[in-house]
C-alpha cells in the first residue's frame, strides 16, 4: 500500500482530514529506479505515438484536486502523452461531470467518492472505472465562534454543506446520526439545518450570517476561517488510520477498453505528479494557486492556501476501504440503496506504473474488476 505525504510537508502529518498516506519516499535516484523509469517510459523514448490525438480530462478547481491542478500547470502529464493532447475541462460538481463522461464528452476526470459511486450504480457497473486515488482529507467543520463553541452547540444550527448527497454531505449526515440527531436526508430539516449551499456561495452565506458553519472541503473551509469562522472539527478525526478518500480518477469504460496505453500514460503523468508535489512543497502550492487563477481569474489569498494546503494529503492510493465506508453511510442515511460496488475499480495499469517506479502496488478493496 502507498504512503502519502502531506502538501506543505515531506512529514507525515495527524492534523487534517486524513492526510497521510504518504506517497513513497523513493526517488529517481537508484540505478535499479532509473532501468525501472526506462521500461516504463519505453513508447515515449521510442517515439511511438499513443492510440488516441486526444484525451478529454475533467476536474474540480479545489485544492482537493492538486494532481490535477499541478499536473496540468507543470506539463507533467502532458509529458507523458508522447503528442497526445490533453482538452482540459472545469466543473463544480460532481453530477455534472459524472454526466459528461456518461455522454461521451469526457474521457478520464478527478471526482469525489460519492459521485463515483452514484455514477457505477446507476449506469449498473457499465459507465466508469476507478483507476487511482489523487487526494485524502482536507474536509472541515467551520463554524461561527460567537454562535458555535462546541460541538453539542450545532444542534439547531444551520450548517451548509456542498451539494445533497455529495461526499461531505453524506459525511455530515452520518456525523449527526452519530450524534442521536434526526435529519430527513431529502430536505435537510431536523435537530440540525443541513443547508445545500454551492462552495461559491458559502463564504458570502456566512459572512451574511444567514449560515452559521459549514462542513466542507479545501479552500472553502480556510476562506470561512479568514471571515472569522473556527476550526471546531477536522473529518480526518472521524477516520481510525485518520486518512479517507476524497479524490479518486475516474475513466470512461469505452476509453479505457479502447485507449489503454493513453490511460497508462496519464497516470504515468499523475504519480509523477504526485512525486512532484512532495518533493517541491512551495513550487507546488504556487503552481496550483497559478492554475486556479487560471480558472477563476483570481489566485487565493495567502491567508487561505497557506492553512489549506498541509490539510490535504496527496496520494497514488484510492483508498478503497473507505470508499467502502462512505458508501454505508450513504445507505444508512437514506440517500442511496445498498449498493453492488463489485468492479468498480480497476487499479491494472496503476499498479504496472507503481511497479515500474518502485514503488508499492495499492489494493481495490476487493472491489476490483474481474
Amino acid at each position: 500500500m502507498s504512503t502519502a505525504r502531506p502538501l506543505t510537508a515531506l512529514r507525515a502529518i495527524a492534523v487534517t482530514a486524513t492526510l497521510p498516506l504518504l506517497l513513497t519516499a523513493c526517488g529517481y535516484g537508484s540505478a535499479a529506479k532509473k532501468e525501472d523509469d526506462k521500461s516504463a517510459n519505453t513508447a515515449v523514448d521510442a517515439g511511438k505515438k499513443l492510440s488516441a490525438s486526444e484525451v478529454r480530462i475533467g476536474y474540480f478547481p479545489n485544492l482537493t484536486h492538486a494532481t490535477a491542478l499541478v499536473g496540468l500547470q507543470e506539463g507533467l502529464i502532458e509529458k507523458e502523452l508522447n503528442g497526445t493532447k490533453i482538452k482540459p475541462q472545469s466543473f463544480n460538481a460532481g453530477p455534472s461531470e459524472i454526466e459528461a463522461l456518461n455522454g461521451g464528452s469526457l474521457d478520464i476526470g478527478f471526482i469525489g467518492p460519492s459521485p463515483s459511486i452514484n455514477g457505477y450504480v446507476k449506469s449498473k457497473g457499465s459507465n466508469l472505472r476507478i483507476i487511482s486515488g489523487s487526494a485524502s482529507g482536507g474536509v472541515k467543520l467551520v463554524v461561527n465562534p460567537d454562535k458555535i463553541k462546541t460541538l453539542d452547540d450545532i444542534k439547531g444550527k444551520k450548517i451548509a454543506t456542498p451539494q445533497k448527497g455529495n461526499t461531505q454531505d453524506v459525511a455530515f449526515l452520518n456525523w449527526i446520526s452519530e450524534k442521536g440527531w434526526k435529519v430527513d436526508p431529502e430536505s435537510g430539516k431536523g435537530d440540525v439545518s443541513v443547508v445545500r449551499t454551492d462552495n461559491k456561495v458559502t463564504p458570502d452565506a456566512f459572512k451574511q450570517g444567514s449560515i452559521d458553519g459549514a462542513w466542507v472541503p479545501e479552500p472553502t473551509a480556510s476562506k470561512l476561517v479568514s471571515d472569522g469562522g473556527s476550526v471546531l472539527l477536522d473529518e480526518t478525526s472521524l477516520w481510525p488510520d485518520k486518512k479517507f478518500v476524497i479524490t479518486n480518477i475516474i475513466v470512461s469504460q469505452k476509453f479505457l477498453k479502447e485507449h489503454p496505453d493513453v490511460v497508462e500514460a496519464v497516470l504515468r503523468g499523475t504519480v509523477k505528479t504526485n512525486e512532484w508535489i512532495h518533493a517541491n512543497q512551495d513550487k507546488a502550492k504556487a503552481s496550483a494557486n497559478a492554475r486556479l487563477e487560471a480558472e477563476g481569474g483570481k489566485p487565493l489569498d495567502a491567508k487561505v492556501i497557506d492553512p489549506a494546503w498541509p490539510s490535504i494529503a496527496i496520494t497514488d492510493d484510492p483508498l478503497a476501504a473507505t470508499l467502502k465506508t462512505q458508501s454505508a453511510w450513504a445507505v444508512k442515511a437514506k440517500l442511496i440503496e445498498e449498493p453492488d460496488l463489485a468492479g468498480i475499480y480497476d487499479l491494472t495499469l496503476l499498479n504496472k506504473v507503481l511497479k515500474a517506479a518502485g514503488k508499492p502496488e495499492v489494493s481495490d478493496a476487493g472491489l476490483g474488476a474481474k
